[in-house]
C-alpha cells in the first residue's frame, strides 16, 4: 500500500512566503541595530544581507517546487496530448487535483479516439468481404450475357449500391483520420489557397489578408479543399474568400441551402447529392479538423448563394 504524502495547500504556501519575507525583513533590521553595535553597522549589514539572500534562494527553491515545476510539467503533458510522461511532482494540494483530472480527462479523450478509431476500422473490415463479395457477383453476372434489360436494370442498381457503400466506408475512414491527424502550426490563407487551387474547378476570388490562423498549411487547406468542393458540385460560378474581426467567411454564388436542411448540413452523411457521389462528410470532416485545433465553422444567414464562417477563439 503507498503511502500518502502530505501536500500543503496553495494558501498555506503563499501564506507562508509572504510571512516569510515579512519576518525576514522585520529580523534583520533588528540583528542589524542590535549586531551593528558589537561588531560595526558594515559587518553586520553583510552578514544580514547573506543570510537573508540564502533564505530567499531557499523560499524561491521551495516555490519553484511546489508550484512553478508541477505547472510546466503539467503544461508540456497537455500539450504533448497525453503522449509525454505523467508529472511525478505536482506540488501542493489544488496542483495535485489538477493534474490528477488533466490525466484522467486526457486518459478518457485517448480511450475515446481509441474506440472510434476501433469502431471504424471494425466496420470498414467486416463490410469489406461482403461488398467484395457483390462487386463479384454482379462482374459474374453481367459477363454471362444472357440478361434481360429489367434484370440488368437491376443489377446496375445492386452495383450502384455496392459503390454507394464503398463510398461511405472511405468516407468514415476520413472522419476518423480527421480526428486524429494534428495539423499544428500556423499559416495564412494564401498558403492554404496556393495547396488547393489546382485541385479546385471553380474560380476563387482573395483579397490577400497577412492574419495569422491557428492551423497549419494542410490543415486549413483540407478545410478549403472540401468548402470549394462543395460549392463547385452545387452549380457555383464563383467563391469569395474575405476575413472580417469575427473571422475567415466563404461564400458563394450557387443555388444557397434550403432553410430545412440548414440545420442538417454539418450532420453525418447528410447530403442532396447522393444520386450523384454526395457522401455528407465534407462538412463534418471540416469541422472536425477545425474543432481539433480549437476552431469552429458555421453557416451564416444569406439571401442568396451559400456563405460559411471559419473561426477561432
Amino acid at each position: 500500500m503507498t503511502a500518502r504524502r502530505w501536500r500543503p495547500s496553495l494558501a498555506f504556501v503563499l501564506g507562508g512566503a509572504l510571512a516569510a519575507t515579512l519576518a525576514m525583513s522585520l529580523a534583520g533590521l533588528v540583528v542589524l541595530r542590535y549586531l551593528g553595535a558589537e561588531i560595526g553597522f558594515r559587518p553586520a549589514a553583510m552578514l544580514v544581507a547573506a543570510v537573508i539572500a540564502a533564505a530567499t534562494g531557499a523560499l524561491g527553491w521551495l516555490m519553484v517546487r511546489l508550484l512553478l515545476r508541477p505547472i510546466r510539467a503539467l503544461e508540456a503533458f497537455a500539450l504533448a496530448e497525453g503522449a509525454a510522461d505523467r508529472p511525478r511532482h505536482h506540488g501542493t494540494r489544488e496542483l495535485h487535483a489538477t493534474a490528477q483530472r488533466v490525466i484522467a480527462m486526457a486518459d478518457a479523450l485517448r480511450d475515446r479516439e481509441a474506440t472510434v478509431r476501433a469502431f471504424t476500422d471494425h466496420v470498414t473490415h467486416e463490410l469489406k468481404t461482403p461488398v467484395a463479395g457483390i462487386r463479384a457477383g454482379v462482374e459474374l453476372m453481367q459477363d454471362g450475357g444472357s440478361l434481360t434489360a429489367e434484370d440488368a436494370r437491376l443489377l446496375d442498381q445492386i452495383d450502384s449500391a455496392r459503390l454507394q457503400i464503398e463510398t461511405q466506408l472511405a468516407a468514415l475512414r476520413r472522419v476518423a483520420q480527421a480526428r486524429e491527424v494534428r495539423y499544428l502550426g500556423e499559416t495564412t490563407v494564401q498558403r492554404a489557397l496556393d495547396l488547393v487551387l489546382g485541385q479546385v474547378h471553380i474560380a476563387v476570388h482573395y483579397a490577400g489578408d497577412t492574419a495569422i490562423l491557428p492551423l497549419s498549411s494542410d490543415g486549413l487547406a483540407v478545410v478549403l479543399l472540401h468548402l470549394l468542393n462543395n460549392a463547385a458540385a452545387m452549380g457555383a460560378q464563383n467563391v469569395t474568400l474575405s476575413q472580417t474581426e469575427t473571422g475567415l467567411l466563404v461564400c458563394d454564388d450557387g443555388p444557397g441551402i434550403s432553410d430545412g436542411n440548414a440545420a442538417r448540413v454539418f450532420d453525418p452523411f447528410f447530403t442532396t447529392r447522393r444520386d450523384s457521389g454526395g457522401t455528407g462528410m465534407g462538412l463534418t470532416i471540416a469541422r472536425t479538423i477545425l474543432q481539433a485545433h480549437g476552431g469552429d465553422i458555421h453557416l451564416v444567414p444569406r439571401a442568396s448563394g451559400t456563405c460559411f464562417r471559419i473561426c477561432f477563439p
